[in-house]
């Protein structure tokens, strides 16, 4: 597969740092959603589900979570085109081996899957934050692929990998004041606080979709 383009939107963006922030002493993780066609060149994830925070390996209320973030993506003009984690560790930032599976099963019907995983440590030096990984043709992390905006012309250099930027580059500023002005991450729920309370619409996450439009 030619190598590809993607754009982090600020949503997809601003609702994994939510979710890591709400938790930061459990590991989470979720899903990441787009509207773009399997083998596009460029790609934009434009939202993300929160799954869990609580029973974040490999079980049934796993398997469940996944299963209805895919019928919402189905419902909804998206597809699953990744999956995200942040540790308990503020020094961890590789993949761990559910990750790894997760992304796996996700290439089955995406094979232009991606992960992302938090990097605490370059969030907090101004860096976009995320380690990407591609599923194509194997697992295997792309360093140092950040950049600030999409290339204006694509390489035809058949040594060329993948790009990630973020859809501004003010965006994790942006987050980080969402975070500690208005504690936004309170407005976000995942599948675990949805068994808990029904009411939460881990789904859509309206009270954070909306803040998106202010930032």
């Amino acid at each position: 597969m030619a190598p590809q383009s993607y754009t982090i939107s600020s949503l997809a963006y601003l609702k994994v740092l939510l979710h890591a922030t709400k938790y930061p002493t459990n590991p989470v993780n979720g899903v990441l959603l787009t509207t773009s066609p399997s083998g596009a060149a460029d790609i934009e994830v434009s939202d993300a589900v929160p799954l869990l925070h609580h029973w974040t390996s490999l079980s049934p209320m796993m398997e469940i979570g996944l299963d209805l973030a895919g019928g919402f993506a189905e419902d909804n003009g998206l597809r699953i085109i990744g999956y995200y984690e942040a540790s308990d560790r503020a020094d961890e930032k590789t993949l761990g081996p559910i990750g790894d599976r997760i992304v796996s099963k996700i290439k089955a019907t995406s094979p232009d899957a991606i992960a992302l995983v938090l990097d605490a440590a370059g969030l907090s030096m101004g860096e976009a934050g995320l380690i990407p990984y591609i599923a194509s043709p194997s697992l295997k992390i792309i360093p140092n692929s950040f950049t600030s905006r999409p290339p204006s012309t694509r390489s035809t250099d058949s040594k060329q990998v993948s790009t990630f930027h973020l859809a501004a580059v003010d965006l994790p500023r942006k987050a980080l004041g969402a975070i500690k002005e208005q504690s936004l991450q309170n407005e976000l729920g995942d599948f675990d606080d949805h068994l808990e309370d029904v009411r939460i619409d881990w789904l859509k996450n309206p009270k954070v979709t909306a803040a998106v439009e202010k930032l």
